[in-house]
Parts: C-alpha cells; structure tokens; sequence
C-alpha cells in the first residue's frame, strides 16, 4: 500500500479514535474542522472506548464494585485503573459523564491524605506517571492533586536524569511514565522545574538510543504493544521525545531505522504481543506483575494493528520520515 492507501485502511476502519487521530495528526486538519468534530464526539458512542465503556459498573468502577484503591488497581489490566488509562489514550475527556465518574473515583482514592497517595510520600513513579498523564488527558490537569503529583515526579528523578518504578539510585528506561506525563502537560503551562527535568530525562532517553540498556538487548522492548499499561517499548520511547519535541535529534536515528524496518510489504505495522510481555525469571515477573492478571486486548495479536500503524505513521511524520 501506499501512504493514502495506508491512511484509506485506517479510515474505514469504523474505528473513532482512530479515525480522529488520522484526521487530526496524519492529515493535519484542525480541531474545529467538521469531520474531525464529528470523529471526536463518537468517541465513547461507538468503537472500542464505547466497548470499555459497556462494561462499566453503575457506580463508575470496573470489575470490581469497591472503592478502596486496591478494588480500583487490580486485577491487572481490566479493573478501573487500566480501563482509564485505555480511555484516556483513546480520545475520552471528562466531557462524557461515565468518564468523568470513574476519574474522579480513582483521583479521590489515589489522592487520600490518610494513605499519603498520590504526590505523598507513598507515592510510586509508574502509576503517578500514567494518572497524571490520563488525568491531563481527561481535562483534569488544572486539579491541585495532579499538581502536587507533577512536582513529586520532578522530585522522584534521578541524579542520571532517569527514574526508576524500584528502589534505586540510578534510572531505567523502563520508567517513562514520568516523562510521558510531562509531554502531556502544554508547554506554556509547564513550570521551569518541568522544563528541567524533561530536558535532563530526554537526555538519559537519548544517550540510550531509547533502547540501549544492559549488555543485551532486551527482546520485549523490540515488540510493539498495545495497550502499554506501564510496560515500555522503542515506540514508547519515540512519541514522547516526538511529543517533547526532539524530533531532528540524530540519536534518535537507529530506533526510526528499527521502526521503519518493522513495516511490512503493504505499509503497515502488526500487534507484536500483549502485556505483561516479560523476558524475566519467576520471581521477578511476581515482583512486578503482583498478582492475577487479564490481558486487555483491541486488536489480534500477529496481525496488522491499526492502532499501532497510526502511532508508528504519526512519529515518522513528525521527524521528516514520511
């Protein structure tokens, strides 16, 4: 296929997240362009946030019906936790009632002053990175709470420039949650400390080459996932130094050329496999995983994702390779 053939097969897709991104970021038309309203209001009404949507309980949570923030955490990916996550990456705001209620019940739980949550000293890189980034995502970006959690994860970076979701004293490219929340804040509403450490933490991405850790590559890094949850990947790696704007810097140029090979004969990029995609031992998968885990899925692993093909266009498009 060629690149409109490409664009064509992500468009009829009847998919509306996927249709918005494509209109807005691929083809560039702007927010108030009637197609691109229309695509943004059937999010939530039709496609896959409308079937997270389905299944969530009349009291705002998933799965389970409890409040406590563990009821709202697990089981992994398919409780309240993750659906949000999912939503928020879909294209769903606060603007839609359901997701409104379900936000705001893992903002109140997570933020509990008696649990010292979220931005506390309780607080852990992984999840406060990805509820900042869902609740920015959400419209909730102006709340106090997720204010006090930014400045903790500026407080939470390493001396190397990284973070890291364990006890250490040095990062780990793993830990992107905190710079994927950065970028989702708008640049002129970015405080100077955010501004220092997203330029310290795309240095640390960077110096790695976004996929250059330990003496051996390690293989899960080289799949393509979605949804990611907190796992990281070299596409991962890619939108957040292009949503932070690093997209001429030549040590991004081996992960492009490693992206680009990934393309198959028709143009297009499959779904490699579903997390938690782990190349570890026992022990260390029950330290991360902690517990019963049920893969969320939207498309067919080994087969073409469209989610993933609109992700991998809007990177190379943003750094000149289109």
């Amino acid at each position: 296929m060629s690149t409109p053939e490409v664009t064509a097969w992500l468009l009829d897709s009847g998919e509306s997240s996927v249709r918005y991104r494509v209109l807005r970021d691929l083809e560039g038309r702007p927010e108030s362009d009637a197609e691109v309203v229309s695509a943004r209001n059937e999010i939530g009404r039709k496609g896959w946030a409308a079937s997270l949507l389905q299944h969530q309980l009349p009291t705002g949570q998933w799965m389970s019906p409890g409040t406590s923030m563990e009821e709202l955490y697990r089981p992994k990916y398919v409780s309240t936790n993750w659906c949000l996550l999912a939503l928020a990456e879909l294209g769903a705001t606060r603007g839609d009632p359901r997701v409104a209620k379900g936000a705001e019940l893992l903002l109140q739980r997570a933020s509990d002053p008696l649990d010292d949550g979220l931005g506390g000293s309780g607080s852990e890189v992984c999840f406060t990175g990805n509820c900042v980034r869902m609740m920015n995502l959400f419209g909730f970006g102006g709340d106090v709470r997720i204010r006090r959690a930014i400045d903790w994860l500026v407080s939470a970076q390493k001396a190397d420039g990284g973070w890291h979701c364990f006890p250490s004293d040095t990062g780990t490219l793993d830990a992107w949650e905190a710079l994927a929340a950065f970028a989702s804040i708008p640049p002129a509403h970015r405080s100077k400390e955010v501004d220092s450490a997203i330029s310290r933490g795309l240095e640390f991405f960077l110096e790695r080459g976004l996929m250059n850790e330990g003496a051996e590559p390690y293989g899960p890094w080289l799949r393509l996932h979605y949804p990611t949850h907190y796992y990281y990947d070299v596409l991962v790696g890619l939108e957040i130094a292009a949503d932070l704007g690093r997209v001429g810097d030549p040590r991004l140029g081996p992960a492009l050329d490693w992206l680009e090979l990934r393309r198959d004969g028709r143009g297009r990029w499959s779904l490699d496999a579903l997390h938690p995609d782990l190349e570890v031992d026992d022990e260390l998968r029950e330290k991360i995983v902690q517990g019963p885990y049920f893969p969320m899925a939207f498309e067919a692993v080994g087969r073409p994702s469209r989610w993933i093909t609109l992700r991998a266009l809007r990177v190379l498009r943003r750094c000149g390779r289109d």
